[in-house]
């Protein structure tokens, strides 16, 4: 009877709904929604143009997507572009329950993952380089692929680096929390999780979200935070507690409470970048060294140092994070234009 009562069903919505269509993926747990259809012109001829052009004409798709009542408060996106440099294969830039982030590195082996899979990027190897145009820069990923299926995405990184290190701060109901601020293409406070006395598994994740705020935004009322060449760049992402690891096989473990306390359910590829950063400058990580890091869910990604370079006046290090990503669903959404709700809403 159900099959029946839809075998011959063709509802189309009325003709001034909008209509945005996405395709879903996670990355070690996180989830990525990618614009596939519906959106209008993006104006700009740079990805952080075209960025402050969404961000100030059609944010309302960025809360109709991520927010209830079709997303939820831990929702990430992307929005493709053509690409913005002779040689790139496609740009991007980010979304979440906030506004827009600098850089994804879930969200990179995700993007990846899709264009080949798919077929969007048609690339004759099995271990094929895309080239991607990002907020923060240049992205250069590769993928290996077997029986025709991407099974693991790497991408070289913007130069990371230590911003602070080892600076103290008061925090409202914690107290003094020593940490480090790092950019692995956005800013992160790290804080080691034992020292302040939280858990970083999936019971301690209220605690973690309520904390990894209070912590961000002190440290953002005390130091600033600049990128030394984009103001767009300029301001502290999250926060990443770092703890041991449950594998011993593994280095460690992080949890990244970012934009307006999203927990990330992977390992945060921006954020093992930055950890890449710290551990060369206090732990001697050199070129060639890799470490896999878990996240909450204990999914993985490996982040290695590819060389050190110069950015600005900071001793920088090129990073390379790597990871799976899988497809899980296509969706059509519909924008009644009289739909109070139509732009979503967010309970954090």
């Amino acid at each position: 009877m159900y099959t029946q009562l839809f075998e011959n069903w063709n509802w189309t919505p009325p003709s001034n709904w909008q209509v945005i269509e996405t395709i879903d993926l996670h990355t070690g747990g996180e989830p990525l929604r990618v614009i596939t259809k519906g959106l209008p012109e993006i104006k700009g001829t740079t990805i952080l143009e075209k960025r402050r052009y969404f961000k100030e004409h059609l944010d309302h798709i960025r809360t109709g997507l991520m927010w209830e009542p079709r997303g939820h408060a831990d929702m990430y996106g992307a929005v493709i572009t053509p690409p913005t440099t002779p040689d790139g294969d496609f740009g991007t830039f980010f979304l979440h329950n906030e506004g827009y982030s600098t850089m994804c590195g879930h969200a990179m082996i995700a993007l990846v993952t899709l264009m080949l899979d798919t077929g969007l990027i048609k690339k004759d190897s099995n271990d094929p380089f895309i080239r991607i145009d990002a907020p923060p820069g240049r992205i250069t990923a590769s993928a290996q692929i077997e029986n025709g299926k991407v099974k693991k995405v790497s991408f070289e990184n913007v130069p990371s680096f230590v911003l602070y290190a080892n600076q103290k701060v008061n925090v409202d109901g914690i107290g003094e929390v020593t940490f480090d601020v790092a950019y692995g293409g956005a800013f992160y406070a790290f804080v080691d999780a034992q020292s302040i006395g939280i858990g970083l598994e999936a019971k301690n994740y209220n605690q973690l979200i309520e904390w990894g705020r209070k912590i961000k935004y002190a440290v953002m009322d005390n130091f600033a935070i600049t990128h030394p060449f984009e103001e767009d760049l300029s301001f502290l992402y999250g926060t990443i507690f770092t703890g041991k690891a449950n594998d011993t096989a593994h280095h460690s473990r992080n949890v990244c409470i970012f934009a307006e306390g999203e927990v990330d359910r992977s390992p945060t590829g921006s954020g093992v970048s930055a950890r890449a950063a710290i551990h060369h400058l206090k732990d001697n990580l050199q070129p060639g060294d890799s470490i896999t890091i878990e996240s909450i869910l204990d999914t993985l990604m490996d982040v290695s140092i590819v060389s050190t370079t110069q950015y600005g006046s900071h001793e920088a290090v090129i990073p390379k994070v790597s990871g799976t990503a899988s497809i899980v669903g296509q969706n059509r959404f519909y924008f009644d234009p009289e739909d109070p709700l139509g732009k979503g809403f967010i309970f954090r």
